[in-house]
């Protein structure tokens, strides 16, 4: 009896190089732009969600000040990765790394209206989401947890943020989506979803342990800190009248923008001039 042969087609889970990646996000933006609003819109909600509850987490670590400082900001950046695996492995849209549609309009293959219509909405929907987290959050009674040093924590943070320099802002704005989207580069370059957690794992760990900002993780802390400020809550040395969601719209205007830099240029565009420039 002849022996049968089975072959067995395995799927591949090479990752792909540089070059692939870049078409696979131009490709994407193609996509992300084409898709229905509503489609768009409910993504960008989970997207705000995901980055809040990473954002969540964030703030139960740094609301223990028995850890050393070092340790406490990278294990709080670890945990905040949380909100970026669920974006890119449960799916959803997430402005800061939607800033990389931008190859895709250079090389013509969208117009720039549909870039910024793309940026729009799901912006709206990761605030949106966002608040919704803020919300169920301070339900919750998790400020009170360790005898209301997180809910402190969540103010600190937030006055922190709406005190910065506006350059400063800025600057951090730019080094934290250039991080961020280096992550999410590295994840349209996997193949499985260990890959995607491990590519992930050290660019958002090293943004956030850095001290940079990302303004849809702002969307949780600003509007958090505020809500307790208004409820008297707040550590020693901080004026609660000053956290409010005017300081929120200061920080926004700087990170936003430094966002945009970081994602948009120093990464889309970068690995467009290399890969598609000559090509288009």
């Amino acid at each position: 009896m002849a022996q049968e042969e089975i072959i067995i087609n395995a799927p591949n889970t090479e990752a792909l190089t540089p070059a692939q990646v870049t078409q696979k996000a131009e490709d994407l933006g193609v996509t992300k732009t084409e898709m229905s609003f509503a489609r768009s819109f409910m993504l960008s909600l989970m997207a705000g969600a995901f980055i809040s509850m990473g954002a969540m987490f964030f703030t139960l670590v740094v609301g223990d000040p028995n850890l050393p400082f070092a340790i406490q900001r990278v294990l709080g950046g670890f945990l905040f990765c949380l909100g970026l695996i669920l974006v890119v492995v449960a799916g959803a849209e997430l402005f800061t790394g939607n800033t990389m549609i931008v190859m895709t309009a250079a090389s013509k293959r969208i117009k720039w209206s549909a870039v910024w219509k793309n940026w729009i909405v799901v912006f709206i929907g990761n605030f949106i989401g966002s608040l919704v987290i803020v919300g169920i959050v301070f339900l919750s009674e998790m400020p009170n947890m360790n005898g209301g040093q997180v809910g402190q924590t969540m103010v600190s943070v937030a006055a922190g943020k709406m005190n910065a320099g506006w350059l400063a802002l800025f600057a951090k704005g730019i080094m934290c989506n250039f991080l961020v989207c280096l992550g999410v580069w590295m994840a349209y370059a996997s193949k499985t979803v260990t890959d995607k957690i491990l590519a992930v794992i050290f660019p958002i760990t090293a943004f956030v342990a850095c001290g940079f900002e990302h303004c849809v993780a702002n969307m949780f802390f600003l509007p958090m800190g505020a809500l307790l400020a208004s409820l008297g809550i707040a550590p020693a040395g901080i004026d609660p009248a000053t956290v409010n969601m005017v300081g929120a719209l200061y920080n926004w205007s700087a990170t936003v923008p430094g966002n945009i830099v970081g994602g948009a240029l120093f990464v889309g565009m970068m690995y467009w001039f290399i890969y598609s420039k000559k090509k288009n």
